[in-house]
């Protein structure tokens, strides 16, 4: 160690920072952790030393994702529960097992969510006969499942007047795209959702507890993957190069990519952000194409 004041203020501002994203003691409850991007999330804030608690409808998915996640020796750990984001009961018992396994529930990160295939429209599957049930099925995985769990989590935070809640738009949101518009349209309301319960928990309860998005673009994924690249060549599709076309960055987002957003907007460096939605897309919404 130097004794030269201005390196000394350096190091001692360079250790403020890492304690920013330093969340011992702290609990993460995850939905949608057994995706690929999920599964980013509930790793990078591991890495953090988060004790992360998985949320699935299969226990055991949940459970192989939880073995992969880091642990560091210290005293937290981590937990796979059986809960599916649109069983309100089924919520609230998983409510009760967090809380008795670690007292406290300091963040929440609503990644569940998805589309039908039933809601995608083709030249053979036109708009006028998408069926109410794909509708239905898109809407409530998207947005209630995330209106449901946040009814659910965000209680005890309230309770303690504390607690970050980060969930998960898309681009499609804002840049409505040809072919799924039940996906946009929920999606959609997950963005506005955000804004409104970041306001009614910082006014209603606690200016302590922030409530953002993340607006992710386009990542390969098992869900889109043959969408956007030819399963037989490996190449890009029509859709897939039409993208890219419209990407600053010239290439589709790596699940890692989310991390540095995710573990920002939970961490206390955020701590003047709330309502936000934050688009990690390699330029997508800011490009009008000419």
């Amino acid at each position: 160690m130097t004794d030269d004041p201005s390196t000394a203020r350096a190091v001692s501002t360079l250790d403020d920072v890492r304690a920013l994203y330093d969340f011992t003691g702290r609990t993460a409850v995850v939905t949608g952790g057994t995706g690929v991007l999920g599964g980013v999330m509930a790793r990078a804030l591991a890495a953090c030393r988060a004790s992360i608690v998985l949320l699935g409808r299969n226990v055991g998915r949940a459970q192989q994702v939880i073995d992969t996640l880091p642990l560091d020796g210290r005293a937290h750990h981590h937990l796979a529960v059986a809960a599916d984001v649109l069983d309100r009961p089924a919520l609230e018992e998983a409510c009760r097992r967090v809380l008795g396994e670690y007292g406290q529930i300091d963040m929440l990160v609503n990644g569940a969510g998805g589309n039908d295939p039933r809601a995608t429209t083709t030249p053979e599957a036109r708009f006028f006969d998408v069926p109410l049930a794909a509708w239905q099925a898109v809407t409530q995985l998207n947005l209630l499942g995330t209106i449901l769990p946040s009814q659910v989590f965000a209680r005890p935070m309230a309770d303690r007047k504390q607690g970050a809640i980060l969930n998960v738009s898309s681009v499609n949101a804002s840049r409505p795209l040809t072919r799924i518009a039940a996906y946009s349209a929920s999606k959609a309301g997950i963005s506005n959702f955000t804004q409104w319960l970041a306001v009614h928990l910082a006014q209603e309860y606690a200016p302590a507890i922030r409530v953002n998005a993340v607006m992710p673009g386009f990542f390969l994924t098992e869900q889109n993957r043959f969408l956007l690249t030819d399963r037989a060549t490996g190449g890009l599709t029509p859709r897939g190069r039409q993208i890219l076309d419209h990407t600053p960055l010239a290439r589709f987002g790596a699940p890692d990519d989310l991390s540095g957003a995710v573990l920002w907007l939970l961490s206390p460096a955020a701590r003047f952000v709330t309502g936000a939605v934050v688009p990690v897309d390699g330029g997508f919404t800011a490009y009008a194409g000419v």
